[in-house]
């Protein structure tokens, strides 16, 4: 990844209006560089990895890819109404090197020492690691099936990133459906040594259903109050908890991510604050990732708004509003989004917000993030870009070796 030809459909990324007047460098390498802690980067699992390790009761309804008889390939994933057809684009440049980053090697997954090469090459000091296949761990309407796909994921996120925790740290994931299991599987998960957990964003597969189990039921306390006595956070990854891909024909691919990936994401975040869970849990770290921060100002003075307005239908009666419950122990990850970084200031969640280069995707900044980070950030506070950068993800997510070995080298 040392040799990457910025073809000319990436030539923009290259944009810079420089960082002139920063106290500190985002540049790789740089003496005076900012702590940078990317707060959503993505495994790049073995295609056979839950074909080879999962209860053989369960290998069948595993997604499957075929190709037709015309040579259109297909994917089938057990939820979906129908199957997928997989649009494969003639990749070059940059575009293919980002779709080979973190290459499985072996059975056993990415090579880690070029995944460690490629975040140096970024200027990055640690990240937090998400399912990239495994996202579909969640595509199912049986709890007991996702929290098997669950359990094998994390064995194999520990074997392959255990030992460079401190540096590349992946999120242990959920399958919150099996309230009992999932007890299970966060001890065993801690007792691995992972630091934080990844939940879907509802916890049955599918559209809302009235009354349905959800995060605002006192029945998850116990798992809140597990989190809360590990002192390690949550997160909720866009397009999980329903299907992002509901929109079929014209237009689909943007309301698909825009609708039914990146604003499904708030929802969990409006259980906790809304419904008393971080009343009853004020210790409670949770957050939403890679859904952008924009819209975050917004769901704060409508959450408030309707806590208000509403007051006569509303319960239960809270301590405080509840955007305070987000301000207190909630963030949003984010790449590039300039109306959120427009208002971090203004609405005071300069503590809430997390910058990351989403590796190896492609939405993501990754190869050039230093160039998108100056793009965006010229008009924040030096203290400001120093904690989204950085350093309130290195606290909340326990980058403690991370940040001591980047004083050293101030």
């Amino acid at each position: 990844m040392t040799d990457i030809v910025v073809n000319e459909a990436n030539q923009w990324r290259l944009n810079t209006p420089g960082a002139q007047n920063w106290g500190r460098s985002v540049r790789p390498g740089a003496p005076n560089k900012y702590l940078m802690i990317s707060a959503d980067t993505h495994a790049n699992e073995p295609g056979n990895l839950w074909a080879e390790r999962i209860d053989a009761k369960y290998k069948d309804r595993l997604p499957k890819m075929w190709v037709d008889e015309k040579g259109i390939q297909w994917r089938k994933m057990e939820a979906s109404e129908q199957p997928d057809r997989l649009v494969l684009a003639r990749l070059e440049g940059e575009d293919l090197a980002r779709s080979k980053a973190g290459a499985t090697a072996t059975e056993k997954g990415p090579s880690v020492e070029q995944r460690l090469k490629d975040l140096e090459m970024d200027g990055i000091d640690g990240e937090i690691i998400f399912p990239g296949k495994g996202l579909g761990m969640w595509y199912t309407f049986d709890p007991a099936f996702a929290h098997a796909q669950c359990e094998v994921y994390n064995t194999w996120a520990w074997e392959t990133f255990g030992a460079h925790v401190d540096r590349l740290s992946p999120a242990a994931a959920l399958a919150t459906g099996d309230i009992e299991a999932t007890m299970k599987e966060i001890d065993r998960c801690l007792k691995l040594g992972f630091r934080h957990f990844t939940l879907p964003c509802k916890p049955l597969f599918g559209p809302p259903k009235t009354n349905e189990l959800n995060y605002n039921k006192v029945d998850f306390d116990p798992m809140w109050a597990r989190f809360v006595e590990a002192d390690v956070p949550i997160t909720f990854h866009v397009s999980t908890g329903k299907d992002p891909r509901t929109t079929r024909g014209l237009g689909g691919a943007v309301v698909n991510y825009v609708v039914h990936s990146l604003s499904p994401t708030l929802e969990p975040l409006v259980n906790i604050c809304a419904s008393g869970v971080g009343e009853r849990f004020p210790n409670l770290k949770f957050g939403s990732v890679e859904a952008g921060i924009g819209w975050v100002p917004w769901m704060l003075d409508a959450m408030d708004e309707a806590y208000l307005k509403h007051h006569f239908w509303v319960k239960p009666k809270l301590k405080a509003l509840p955007s305070d419950y987000f301000r207190a122990k909630g963030f949003a990850t984010f790449g590039e989004d300039r109306p959120g970084l427009a208002l971090i200031e203004e609405y005071g969640l300069q503590d809430n917000f997390m910058w990351a280069n989403d590796y190896p995707h492609h939405e993501g900044t990754w190869p050039h993030s230093a160039e998108a980070i100056e793009r965006q950030m010229g008009k924040l506070a030096e203290t400001t870009r120093a904690k989204v950068l950085g350093e309130s993800a290195a606290k909340v997510f326990g980058f403690k070796e991370a940040i001591a070995r980047h004083a050293a080298k101030a």
